[in-house]
């Protein structure tokens, strides 16, 4: 099964229609699918669903996907810097489902593993909690969360080899793994493809079943908010 493509556009060739769910990785800026998402762009999909930890800049990252309104709803967790999606929010204009991060996580790690829901204490008492099940545990009460599965997962890894089997460099191994898993089909973008079996199968992050196209490319790698100290 070929698994490898020559571009963006054309790993995503086929995959994309108006009003689907699309689960990216990456925090902040940080193995964010910079590549897939241009792509997602250029193709002017629209009315999409996108699960993401948050979205993204202004101009960069699922940022640019709200520049052109091509974003019907957000399920995210952080959403504080991006002034558009903040405009776009306040105006009616975006639907936003707010989740803790860890419960974020989990739901694309549920819909991965073919779980449908799951009970958690996180957000019991707050605005999260409303208008979900709750259920008592020993004392101690929880809400019904349900698991995400998309109908595509974009993701940003460090190496791949043919099989798609992904290793993630340092904190870019933060969503990745989880919003890979819940889609229907995954489309990875990589900085390298190294021959099969070059890669020590102990460090490998996630196996290549999971995986189903691989694209290499160049990444901006931009820093979301530059912090330096001043000179002594």
């Amino acid at each position: 099964m070929k698994k490898v493509y020559g571009s963006a556009q054309d790993a995503l060739d086929g995959l994309l229609f108006d009003g689907m769910t699309i689960a990216a990785g990456g925090f902040g800026l940080c193995g964010i699918p910079e590549l897939l998402i241009a792509a997602i762009r250029d193709a002017g999909t629209k009315n999409l669903v996108v699960a993401s930890n948050n979205a993204g800049v202004d101009d960069f990252g699922l940022g640019v996907l709200l520049q052109t309104r091509q974003v019907k709803k957000m399920i995210s967790s952080y959403v504080g810097e991006n002034a558009e999606f903040m405009r776009q929010y306040l105006s009616g204009e975006l639907e936003l489902e707010f989740n803790p991060q860890g419960t974020l996580a989990e739901r694309m790690r549920a819909g991965g593993a073919g779980i449908p829901g799951f009970y958690t204490k996180t957000g019991v008492g707050t605005v999260i909690a409303e208008g979900k099940e709750h259920k008592e545990f020993d004392g101690q009460m929880y809400i019904l969360e349900k698991g995400i599965v998309a109908d595509l997962s974009i993701v940003k890894a460090w190496k791949a080899d043919p099989s798609g089997n992904l290793v993630f460099r340092k904190t870019a191994r933060n969503f990745n793994p989880p919003a890979a898993t819940c889609g229907k089909v995954c489309v990875a973008e990589v900085e390298e493809i190294v021959p099969l079996g070059s890669l020590n199968p102990d460090h490998i992050h996630l196996p290549g079943i999971y995986v189903h196209r691989i694209v290499q490319g160049e990444h901006e790698k931009r820093i979301e908010q530059r912090t330096v100290r001043k000179r002594a």
